[in-house]
């Protein structure tokens, strides 16, 4: 990609809030810089919301919310293909963008594409198979007519790390079921969710139907439209520190809720694994994202027997792992989205090696341009590191052993958090054990990647409420409602 190339596709990138169909600029002419991670770079200048400007896009929402909800399933089916449709023909403008703002690999970032494109043709799909049920009640009385509603007007807090993919995960499902919606995507990545926008206009969605605002004022902007009692939905995915904070608030007009938390997923490889799969597995569970998902491995979690084998053979392929500018050929590892990002990396790594933890590969923050962290595998991990309780967020990988498998679950499980775990074994019996006794959401057996738009993703205990994706997202965004017809 040449500079001239990454310019004029920023250029096409509009720069003002989106409110009722129209791009305007904030009420009081603010203005932010988003910049590149890899050099630091300004790389582009836009508009920076008010409380009044977030409200506007609510009221526009709600002026929408009556219509769309009228509107034939198969046009909102329709809509959303077409949106679909866009999303591949502009493939490589959205991968370079994302790169640019984020700083992912663009082969990592033409992959996001790829995946946060399949939730507009799966909830394409689904807006035209939203059921209901009728049939007469036990006393024979009446008929009983069980419909689906939409929930009415949502609210979206998207994050910084898939650009792309957290804006199509939560709006199509709420387009489906017929909900407007109010997106407020992420100050440090704001730019994919604004060009997304150009191309669901251009696939025909109505005014106000999906309004946008960005801002550096993400608390005070947000509280007013969740405390409106017009809104019916708050959406969100980030830390969970942030997520009780924002279902607090929503409890007050008791909206309904989804919440995508945080995570510390555990990476169990017991001594009858398939090592070559494992380490397949370890490199796409920890390294996709720059480790940068909530989905990442967070606790490798190995059987003694095995654990030399597989931390050098995991160590070895990190070790060869090419650093750079994401848009650079055969970078695997871009920065970190910013200086907080490496120094949490450092202390982590800092704090296990303090207590005894041994570093082979990696370790250290790459001094110069851009905020980069080294590929990084540390292991002889021991118990109260910090490392083991906090979310990494960054291309670490730590390893610490087990004995026996009622030692590989009492570890696994021994978080407040519980998004996603995964297993590597060949034993089916232990597989299925697994699957029954690690207090995860989602898991993935003998496979590093389980997001998948017909999946249900999401998590339990404090990784959050609710599911995106799948049969059960479209229903994050329906209420049910019964009726009594008399029988005569």
């Amino acid at each position: 990609m040449t500079n001239e190339t990454e310019k004029t596709l920023l250029d096409a990138v509009p720069t003002q809030l989106f409110i009722g169909g129209e791009w305007t600029d904030a009420a009081e002419g603010r203005t932010f810089d988003v910049r590149d991670p890899a050099t630091g770079a300004v790389i582009h200048t836009i508009a920076d919301a008010s409380p009044a400007d977030g409200i506007k896009a609510l009221d526009a929402a709600v002026a929408a919310q009556e219509s769309w909800a009228a509107t034939p399933p198969r046009t909102r089916s329709d809509i959303l293909r077409r949106a679909f449709d866009l999303v591949q023909e502009h493939k490589e403008d959205l991968a370079l963008l994302m790169t640019l703002e984020m700083g992912k690999p663009l082969a990592e970032a033409r992959g996001e594409v790829g995946y946060g494109g399949e939730f507009l043709r799966w909830f394409s799909e689904e807006a035209v198979r939203i059921t209901g049920r009728y049939g007469l009640n036990p006393e024979g009385t009446g008929r009983m007519v069980v419909s689906q509603r939409p929930v009415g007007p949502s609210f979206f807090i998207t994050p910084w790390n898939f650009p792309l993919a957290m804006a199509t995960r939560k709006i199509a499902p709420a387009l489906a079921a017929g909900c407007t919606v109010v997106i407020k995507p992420p100050e440090l990545t704001p730019l994919t969710t604004l060009y997304f926008v150009k191309l669901l206009v251009e696939a025909g969605l109505p005014a106000g139907v999906v309004n946008v605002f960005t801002t550096t004022s993400s608390s005070a902007v947000s509280g007013p439209i969740i405390a409106d009692p017009r809104l019916r939905k708050l959406s969100f995915t980030g830390s969970t520190e942030v997520g009780r904070k924002l279902i607090a608030q929503a409890a007050e007009g008791v909206l309904r809720v989804s919440m995508e938390l945080g995570g510390n997923a555990p990476f169990v490889v017991f001594d009858d694994a398939d090592i070559d799969k494992a380490v397949d597995g370890a490199m796409l569970a920890k390294f996709r994202n720059i480790g940068q998902a909530c989905t990442a491995a967070n606790r490798f979690i190995v059987h003694e027997k095995v654990a030399d084998d597989f931390a050098s053979r995991v160590a070895e392929r990190v070790a060869s792992m090419k650093v750079g500018r994401g848009t650079e050929d055969g970078v695997q590892i871009g920065p970190l989205i910013d200086d907080k990002a490496v120094a949490k990396a450092v202390d982590l790594v800092d704090d296990a090696v303090s207590r005894g933890a041994t570093v082979l590969a990696g370790g250290k923050a790459i001094e110069g341009e851009g905020t980069f962290f080294e590929p990084t595998v540390i292991t002889e991990v021991a118990a109260g590191s910090d490392i083991l309780r906090e979310e990494i967020f960054g291309p670490v990988l730590a390893i610490a052993t087990f004995s026996d498998e009622d030692e590989a679950v009492r570890l696994a499980n021994d978080t407040e958090y519980g998004l996603v775990s995964y297993v590597f074994t060949q034993d089916l019996a232990r597989g299925h054990r697994m699957i029954d006794r690690l207090e995860t959401g989602m898991m993935g057996l003998n496979v590093g990647v389980v997001s998948n738009a017909a999946a249900p993703f999401g998590g339990v205990k404090q990784s959050g409420v609710g599911r995106e994706g799948g049969l059960e997202g479209i229903h994050e965004y329906l209420s049910t409602k019964y009726t009594l017809i008399p029988a005569d």
